[in-house]
């Protein structure tokens, strides 16, 4: 056997493999011997059938199979021996493959066409700056979140007659005449549109033109039933029957709604409960922020690599695998975020092996058993179960079918962010403190 690369360019190439009998006849008749003891033809008994009978019948089909599985390997095997960067799967030439004679050649020659990475170096220095948003905490969005804790642990009651913080259940009926069920929350109706809804009983009913009642496509499609791309294309004045009011009061501020929101006893004042929704915030922002900084890190690394990459091939090698979706069109749209993707992933593994980033398998199993118990009732199950958990834990990375599908999910998961923590301890990160508008404005303002 002999194989070579003819590089046309430093980032395309095609693996030539010259076969030789010798190469691949010790594998075929291997193969023949054993269809001979397998088969089971009328006129000869199992396991007796010639060797040239198996070989006039199945001769070709074997032929080629092995020739495929030898192919497969060596393409592989040398790929890795020559430690070569390539993108995608190699695309075998089938114009070349089609015009072999199977039954009469002894001699094989075979092409791949490959798409190869050229070396490229990523700077991890601390000239690579970003900008890491820090969220403040101020005390209007703490007591809005209060407010909000003691609505969602509060009383429900049904006063005879609706107030502005009333929510009303009823039988919404449009111009022509089709009722459907509908719940509507006072406060979330535009302000001008609010009033018409207060002061009214049971079995009331009050007109009103839908596209006047809010400017947020959900709530209007929360009262009218019907879905928010429905709700947009509403028009006309409509009526609804109120059948119920439901009023919220508010919980008080006390030990009880202290242990509904965190626990019992896990505080114990209206001082620490301030304090904990502050910090339990604060870590919601601190996700949100980290989220941002990940995303800043992305594109600083992209921008500013340069990675040379096969295009022609890339193109051609999305099209031979799309089955008939990967179009022209469909490439000219989307092939760049394609590319920038991919070209993400490139510097994340580079970055790996630069800085020997490494995932154990109990590292795994850890975050594992931390997003099990985060599901059924925190740090507390693992203590019940004990030594249980690593099985369950087991069961869930093998997955139902065995193919261990959350393994590998939890085991990126796990790598992306080890890389992303050796990566912000070489790069500078300023930190910026912001308010939560100013945050979302930012995280707007950022292109993905």
């Amino acid at each position: 056997m002999n194989i070579t690369l003819d590089q046309a360019t430093p980032t395309e190439g095609i693996i030539r493999i010259q076969l030789a009998e010798t190469d691949y006849l010790p594998k075929v008749e291997e193969k023949v011997r054993e269809y001979s003891r397998k088969m089971n033809i009328k006129g000869f008994r199992q396991g007796k059938v010639p060797t040239g009978v198996v070989r006039k019948m199945y001769g070709r089909t074997i032929l080629v199979e092995e020739v495929n599985h030898l192919l497969s390997h060596s393409v592989s095997d040398y790929i890795k021996e020559k430690k070569l960067t390539v993108l995608g799967d190699p695309l075998p030439n089938h114009e070349k493959a089609r015009q072999i004679d199977w039954d009469n050649q002894k001699d094989f020659e075979f092409e791949f066409q490959i798409g190869l990475v050229e070396n490229f170096n990523i700077d991890l220095t601390p000239k690579v700056k970003v900008t890491s948003y820090v969220i403040e905490v101020d005390d209007k969005i703490v007591q809005e979140t209060i407010g909000d804790m003691k609505r969602r642990f509060g009383n429900v009651t049904n006063p005879e007659v609706s107030t502005a913080d009333d929510n009303l259940f009823g039988e919404v009926t449009s111009p022509d005449g089709t009722a459907k069920s509908s719940y509507l929350q006072i406060p979330k109706l535009a302000k001008n549109e609010q009033k018409k809804f207060v002061g009214l009983k049971k079995d009331d009913t009050v007109s009103f033109d839908v596209e006047k009642l809010t400017d947020d496509a959900a709530v209007l499609s929360q009262i009218m039933n019907v879905t928010e791309e429905e709700a947009g294309n509403l028009k006309g004045t409509y009526t609804l029957k109120v059948t119920n009011i439901s009023h919220m009061e508010p919980a008080e501020m006390n030990q009880e709604l202290f242990d509904k929101v965190f626990g019992k006893d896990v505080v114990k004042s209206e001082e620490e409960f301030v304090n904990k929704i502050r910090e339990t915030i604060s870590e919601n922002y601190q996700r949100e922020s980290n989220h941002l900084l990940d995303h800043e890190i992305e594109h600083a690394l992209v921008d500013h690599t340069k990675v040379n990459m096969p295009d022609n091939f890339l193109k051609s090698w999305l099209k031979a695998t799309g089955e008939g979706k990967i179009t022209d069109e469909v490439l000219g749209k989307e092939f760049e975020a394609y590319k920038k993707g991919l070209k993400w992933d490139l510097i994340k593994n580079k970055i790996a092996e630069e800085l020997k980033v490494n995932v154990e398998s109990g590292e795994v199993r850890d975050r594992a058993k931390h997003l099990i118990a985060q599901q059924f009732g925190g740090p507390a199950i693992i203590e019940q179960l004990g030594d249980k958990f690593d099985a369950i834990a087991d069961n869930y990375l093998s997955g139902q079918d065995g193919k261990g599908e959350n393994f590998m999910r939890v085991y990126n998961q796990v790598r992306y962010e080890k890389i992303m923590k050796a990566v912000r301890e070489k790069i500078t990160i300023t930190e910026k403190k912001v308010t939560l508008d100013e945050f979302k404005k930012a995280a707007e303002a950022h292109v993905h």
